[in-house]
């Protein structure tokens, strides 16, 4: 047995706890306190980290947003993750920490430190649940959305983490000299075990299925190109896309003072700031507006310095000297460059327009009547003067961005967030034939899920990697998931039944011997 005075001991008081010698009384009757208070901060960085990493998919929404408030391109979703990533795992460790001590039948005085840095966290937590609610709702979607790809697994690991726990609660119980201790102990573990051993009956995921039922993969649509293998919104971006075998080019497009349709997706009092050298060559110039600059002028920006600078997919490393002296001098593309490319390679051109008033919608319909492009290549997605495009050009393929209007004009194409739909809708419209595209999808994870749901196709600034799936993260049939789910609860039971008794009967032998030793030492010596 480890004496009072040992080395472990004395460490472990000192860099956990505010005393180096034995502790105080006081200190130990708080013991169960702070262990809750730990573990409660635990599970909520945790949590925290979960969300972040589930809307990691969404990170460019972050960085958007940081950027139209500080006008600065910085990858701020990587140093949030960055700084939940050390919070989880001190905390993570420091609850490690507080069983070893328990272990050890130390009482588990924090630190004063520890209990600061465990305030700023829970602070810093709080902060970023209040700003996703307030100015990032949607994202709690994806959060639930997450479930239906992580659920099943999360339950396992909560059956294991239960399992491993239970030695804990049964040594708490069998110690506990008050039956409302007793009482209170087992309600609250028989509750939690119940929760965890049955969630599987609300699980739902499209990738509980059998292989033979998966829909095809869907098809993918290069978000402004392939941003993550060259500077979005660049020529250099849509060939790189036609390299991962995409079936339509999305882009945004504008229109210059001189009336040429151009592609850029920035606009507003934002316009051409973050991915060109703007300011540079035209400073004091009025640059709210994309009406603002002629096509000669748009010609002078650079568009691909950018991107090696700031580096936005953490991806440039990937690429060969070549490749980044390409990237460090593209420009502004029109978009009658991009029809023409999709032409050659037969792919089809979908794209939003910024400025959507009729002389736009005029001019980009005239430019791309011009182009030779087939008609069927052309997804018309802005909504604006949509019949009088239809009147012009009834081959146009009309893509909608909510159910409503497309049901209403009798449509079968439909464009909209990953997470507007259900997998029940989706399921639904592709019995109806509907062509369901959903952006923008860059996870595997999310791909995955759109891919079991029967998505048709995503719009995903990660094609390069998407395109090599040949099938998702993880199917599995509802029989098989069933018997793995029984399985695992049943031998969850049984050993934490070993352990009880193991834990009883061990206490038993303890207070036999303590009763043993205190007989003997009113017995007379001989």
């Amino acid at each position: 047995m480890m004496s009072e005075d040992s080395c472990c001991r004395i460490c472990c008081r000192g860099v956990y706890s505010c005393y180096w010698r034995h502790p105080s009384e006081r200190a130990r009757k708080c013991s169960c306190c702070r262990l809750s208070v730990l573990t409660a901060v635990s599970l909520l960085t945790l949590f925290w980290m979960y969300v972040c990493l589930m809307a990691f998919n969404d990170r460019e929404d972050v960085n958007w947003k940081a950027f139209s408030i500080l006008k600065l391109w910085v990858n701020w979703f990587m140093v949030l993750i960055i700084i939940s990533a050390v919070l989880t795992i001190y905390c993570t460790l420091l609850l490690v920490f507080a069983l070893f001590q328990l272990a050890l039948k130390e009482p588990l005085d924090l630190h004063c430190l520890h209990k600061l840095f465990l305030f700023l966290g829970v602070v810093f937590i709080t902060l970023g649940i209040a700003g996703i609610s307030l100015q990032w709702k949607e994202e709690w979607h994806t959060v639930l959305l997450s479930l239906q790809a992580t659920a099943p697994f999360l339950q396992m690991g909560g059956v294991g983490a239960l399992t491993l726990v239970s030695w804990l609660v049964f040594q708490g119980f069998h110690r506990s000299r008050r039956v409302a201790s007793k009482i209170f102990i087992m309600v609250v573990f028989a509750g939690v075990s119940v929760a965890i051993f049955l969630s599987p009956l609300l699980i739902q995921s499209p990738c509980l299925v059998d292989e033979k039922q998966l829909p095809p993969k869907p098809a993918l649509f290069g978000h402004r190109g392939a941003p993550m293998l060259a500077p979005e919104n660049t020529m250099m971006s849509f060939r790189r896309s036609v390299g991962c075998n995409v079936t339509a080019f999305e882009t945004d497009v504008q229109l210059s003072k001189d009336r040429v349709p151009y592609l850029m997706h920035d606009n507003g009092n934002h316009f051409l700031r973050r991915t060109t050298d703007v300011l540079q060559k035209f400073p004091g110039k009025d640059l709210n507006h994309s009406t603002n600059l002629t096509w000669e002028d748009l010609q002078e920006l650079n568009t691909g310095d950018w991107f090696l600078k700031t580096d936005p997919f953490r991806s440039v490393s990937q690429l060969s000297e070549q490749e980044k002296k390409t990237a460090g001098n593209q420009s502004v593309p029109s978009l009658l460059q991009l029809l023409h490319l999709a032409k050659t390679h037969n792919t089809s051109v979908i794209f939003d327009l910024k400025n959507d008033n009729n002389n736009d919608t005029n001019d980009t319909v005239k430019t791309i009547l011009d182009s030779g492009i087939p008609h069927d290549k052309i997804l018309w997605l802005p909504p604006t003067h949509r019949e009088d495009v239809k009147k012009v050009a009834p081959g146009f393929k009309q893509v909608y961005n909510n159910v409503l209007d497309m049901n209403r004009d009798g449509a079968d194409h439909l464009n909209v967030k990953y997470s507007a739909l259900s997998f029940a809708e989706i399921g639904e419209l592709r019995n109806r034939n509907v062509s369901v595209n959903l952006w923008v999808v860059n996870e595997p994870w999310l791909f995955s899920l759109m891919w079991c749901s029967g998505a048709s196709s995503v719009t995903t600034n990660a094609c390069s990697v998407l395109q090599d799936k040949n099938q998702p993260d993880w199917t599995m049939g509802r029989d098989t998931y069933r018997c793995i789910w029984i399985t695992l609860d049943l031998g969850s039971l049984l050993i934490m039944f070993a352990l009880f008794i193991l834990k009883r009967r061990r206490e038993m032998y303890t207070c036999s011997a303590l009763e043993s030793r205190e007989l003997s030492s009113f017995l007379p010596s001989e």
